[in-house]
């Protein structure tokens, strides 16, 4: 005798579900999409800087080298001064990244725990920073270091990268949930309001400072626009402005241009793939206020 299985048929998925799964779908194909574009850039930056000269100016242009050549990076470290744009690079991301996070602790702690005439107004203030984009006061930021005689010093190049009014709103927004009983208690213990700010305030808000830190760090290293207006001394130049300053005989130099891109890279993708959850608290962190 023969046994007939019946199969039941599976139930039909509601109709939610299915345009959940479709929607799924579509925002996943439309991420790679985006991820494509995004990452494109880079790769063709390191593919066009292991090219011989000659193929980075064919058409149509390869996606893949007809054969690998790496004397573009030999010749950028032999016969520029990249290495002192990396140590010019270094030591101003590093001291602008320090001060605009010491400056910005200092008047966020001021403007959160101290209650002095005027600080309602000062905040105000500190807000309309965010108005005033940095190329609209360049020309009258110029003139002014001019007349100070700092052009084409660091003095002049770090200074003015100094306001950070994003960093203070952020500091203060955190400063404020540190409960008060904290600080008056250390204060009746005859604690000063420094020990109170390093010892009490800065460790519990510890998260957003190295996040702070290290958006601060990325853009004091990426910045061209001012460094490129202030210093004229080649061997003073940052990293993002020494990439303009590489060339040949011939004209501009892709490979070698795109060779010290990658090297100029370097430091941030290593730094953000490290830090990525601190670098993304960070411009969370920034972008939830404005």
């Amino acid at each position: 005798m023969t046994v007939i299985k019946s199969q039941t048929a599976k139930p039909a998925l509601p109709i939610g579900v299915r345009l959940t799964r479709i929607w799924g779908g579509v925002v996943t194909a439309l991420t790679l999409l985006l991820a494509v574009v995004w990452v494109f850039p880079m790769y063709w930056a390191v593919i066009t800087s292991v090219k011989p000269d000659d193929e980075t100016i064919v058409a149509p242009p390869t996606l893949w080298p007809q054969h690998f050549d790496f004397s573009s990076y030999s010749y950028i470290f032999q016969n520029s001064p990249i290495v002192r744009w990396y140590i010019n690079s270094v030591l101003t991301a590093l001291l602008i990244t320090f001060l605009v996070l010491l400056l910005s602790m200092l008047c966020a702690y001021a403007l959160s725990q101290i209650n002095f005439r005027g600080r309602t107004w000062l905040y105000w203030l500190v807000l309309a920073g965010f108005m005033i984009p940095f190329q609209a006061s360049l020309i009258p930021l110029f003139i002014f270091i001019n007349k100070l005689g700092l052009v084409n010093s660091y003095t002049g190049l770090v200074v003015p990268q100094l306001a950070a009014p994003i960093a203070v709103v952020i500091y203060k927004q955190f400063f404020d949930q540190v409960p008060f009983e904290l600080g008056d208690a250390a204060r009746i213990d005859g604690a000063s309001e420094w020990r109170v700010l390093f010892g009490i305030f800065l460790p519990l808000n510890w998260g957003i400072t190295v996040s702070l830190g290290i958006v601060t760090f990325i853009a004091a290293w990426n910045n061209f626009l001012w460094p490129f207006i202030v210093m004229n001394d080649t061997a003073k130049l940052t990293i993002p402005v020494g990439i303009t300053q590489i060339q040949s005989a011939y004209g501009v130099a892709y490979a070698k241009t795109m060779a010290t891109a990658v090297t100029a890279a370097v430091p941030t993708v290593v730094a953000y793939l490290i830090f990525q959850r601190r670098v993304t608290e960070g411009v969370m962190a920034t972008a939830g206020l404005k």
